[in-house]
């Protein structure tokens, strides 16, 4: 049986991928609560650095509350495709993810010409919780970005990087830690209207990097086992639901400053990307910024600010065409 027949089996409540999406890959959450360009990639949302930093964020975080599943594997779980799952902490989790994706066979990377088809579902937002701002928020779950994108490879910023040149960095990546971590931060520097740590700048660059589609299988496993060294970031101990209601691992850090931790989520199948969350860490008033109208919202701990899972990414032939 191959690769992907397993995986329809073990994940039929999820739309099938085609050979592609084995390998994570990456696309930008959607624009219609997008903050300044920055630090990002295409279609950047600065807010992402740090939550408690713009508008874009207090409106995230007027979020209805999802639960954690609490119901699934601990230290360890059942047999899928990338083996027993250890959730036992990053170095456990990270570098089982790393093997298993050095166990893959790279994928033809695509032509210029091809285009990256993403499908992505958010978390339902409801802006008038607490007395907040009113009115509905709705994007596009379909997005589209030719792989090699004339406009942004002549842009030449780490705004609008096509998928290419991500591709093409990731390869280049190098093999120690430490050296990956420093190119990351050289990748996606802070900027000066929201200030981080040196660790969340690095950990915020590395999910740019997983949440890039396509990447080749070994340079996934060089980021990630760079990314169990970074000071601070830990894996929740049982799975967590996605926006799209599926399990994933959570690959989490706490925003300094902000109440809140980020959290990258990863398929238990193939430690593919799968999502992303961000999750309140203790009780309190978040301030809606100036020229907002309302109640400031009051959150609590466990409440889900933002949630987005991916549910489909895979290289097409032409700008129209879906997998």
């Amino acid at each position: 049986m191959d690769e992907m027949t397993q995986l329809r089996d073990m994940r039929s409540d999820a739309p099938a991928p085609d050979r592609f999406a084995l390998a994570p890959g990456r696309q930008r959450l959607t624009d219609a609560i997008a903050g300044s360009r920055r630090g990002r990639g295409p279609r950047t949302r600065w807010w992402l650095a740090s939550l408690g930093a713009t508008a874009a964020v207090t409106v995230a975080a007027l979020l209805g509350t999802q639960l954690l599943d609490t119901s699934g594997t601990r230290s360890t779980g059942p047999a899928t495709m990338a083996g027993d799952l250890d959730l036992s902490g990053p170095a456990a989790t990270l570098g089982r993810a790393a093997d298993y994706q050095e166990s893959l066979t790279p994928p033809p990377e695509p032509r210029g010409d091809q285009w990256i088809y993403v499908r992505r579902v958010q978390g339902k937002q409801e802006l008038a919780a607490q007395g907040g701002p009113t009115g509905e928020f709705t994007y596009d779950p379909d997005s589209r970005v030719e792989y090699g994108n004339p406009a942004a490879e002549k842009d030449g910023t780490d705004d609008d990087r096509s998928p290419r040149e991500i591709h093409r960095i990731a390869d280049e990546l190098p093999e120690d830690p430490a050296a990956l971590l420093a190119e990351v931060r050289q990748l996606y520097p802070s900027g000066t209207d929201a200030p981080e740590t040196k660790a969340a700048q690095i950990f915020r660059g590395l999910g740019v990097l997983v949440e890039s589609y396509p990447l080749a299988p070994d340079a996934l496993a060089r980021i990630y086992r760079a990314m169990a060294t970074v000071p601070g970031v830990k894996i929740t101990d049982h799975l967590v639901k996605d926006a799209a209601g599926r399990k994933a691992i959570a690959v989490t850090r706490e925003e300094e400053g902000t109440h809140q931790r980020r959290e990258l989520l990863l398929s238990p199948c193939d430690y593919s990307y799968a999502g992303l969350r961000f999750v309140v860490t203790e009780d309190h008033e978040m301030k809606l910024p100036e020229g907002t109208t309302g109640i400031n919202p009051k959150l609590t701990a466990g409440d889900i600010t933002l949630t987005e899972a991916r549910e489909v990414a895979a290289v097409v032939d032409a700008k129209g065409d879906k997998p």
